[in-house]
């Protein structure tokens, strides 16, 4: 009977120790469950907050570009303290802003410093390609391709492309023969790879449009525009670099002016560049601006490595009833502050 009964024991103790350690697992699932939970929740309640920063710090720029429209900003006074003066401009670099539980970094971009791909002519859309590796050939097809692809005719210019090259393809489509809707369409156009279009192409061109304008635009207001002219004061070191004549040397000192203050004349920036180049790019640039401006914002926490990016493409005008308007909008954009 003793043997019995300490045989029971055992099994009993063996039972219990089961028991024990199927409980520590489930204990552990479960914890392990809710701190994922608990991770989760944290993550999304911070990208939350750092999105909304974000948002802060995008409608803050906008705020300063209509003031900037309606009082012009002027040059800070010599008796000024560092900081008084907190208008923002593009080319200069706009210190991140405290907000809320984290801060702000925004960059204004004016599309200014970009070609009209619905507007530009033949010689500007080539210029644009002087700064890729392609032979002239190429680029002789890439021009007129996109100038066959948003004319309204059927016609082919010598190294252009219309239905006949479209349909053949593998996959067929026709030729647009109407403006470009989005800066990507250039994808469908002869002679513009992927290799071209990412590496820069994209950056260079720029489209206005929105449901109040439309495409259309009287020869008054194209000439009015300078729509084959860029803002030397908007254009990226990329486009820069494809005027004619521009060396890199030439390209940083201009980028190192814009610094301290845009161009406000022709003849500072002939100091700068030489008469020779200045002569030589001065067809392709102007000091004008249109209304258009990319804004980035990337919103940050000041715990944690959280952050969220904002990108929106705003027309700036006084003659709207706010003073701007969003004619674009990008939510979590890869930001690269």
């Amino acid at each position: 009977m003793k043997r019995i009964l300490e045989s029971e024991n055992g099994i009993a103790l063996l039972l219990v120790l089961w028991v024990m350690a199927l409980l520590t697992v489930i204990v552990g699932e479960f914890c392990y469950a809710m701190r994922t939970e608990v991770n989760i929740t944290r993550n999304f309640k911070e990208e939350t907050q750092a999105h909304y920063i974000a948002e802060s710090g995008l409608f803050r720029a906008v705020g300063e570009l209509v003031i900037n429209q309606i009082v012009p900003l002027k040059e800070t006074s010599p008796d000024s303290e560092e900081g008084d003066d907190i208008r923002w401009r593009i080319n200069s670099d706009i210190p991140a802003v405290p907000f809320g539980e984290g801060r702000f970094k925004v960059e204004i971009e004016s599309e200014s410093g970009k070609a009209d791909l619905n507007r530009a002519d033949k010689p500007l859309l080539k210029m644009i390609l002087n700064s890729f590796e392609i032979e002239d050939a190429d680029k002789d097809i890439i021009v007129d391709s996109i100038m066959d692809w948003r004319d309204k005719d059927h016609s082919r210019r010598l190294n252009g492309a219309e239905d006949e090259y479209y349909l053949s393809l593998s996959e067929p489509y026709e030729c647009k023969d109407n403006d470009f809707t989005s800066v990507e369409e250039l994808l469908l156009v002869r002679g513009v790879t992927p290799e071209i279009f990412y590496s820069g192409l994209e950056d260079m061109v720029a489209i206005y449009q929105d449901k109040e304008t439309g495409s259309k635009r009287t020869a008054r207001g194209k000439r009015r525009s300078g729509f084959n002219r860029i803002n030397i004061n908007a254009a990226s070191p990329r486009m820069l670099r494809s005027l004619p004549r521009m060396t890199e040397d030439l390209v940083q000192e201009v980028i190192k002016y814009r610094e301290k203050e845009d161009f406000r004349s022709f003849s500072d920036l002939s100091l700068i560049v030489g008469p020779d180049v200045y002569t030589a790019i001065q067809p392709y640039i102007t000091l004008k601006v249109n209304p258009y401006y990319t804004i980035k914002s990337v919103g940050m926490l000041k715990e944690g490595r959280t952050r969220q990016g904002v990108q929106a493409l705003v027309k700036i005008d006084r003659k709207l009833k706010k003073g701007y308007k969003i004619i674009q909008w990008i939510d979590g954009f890869e930001y690269r502050m």
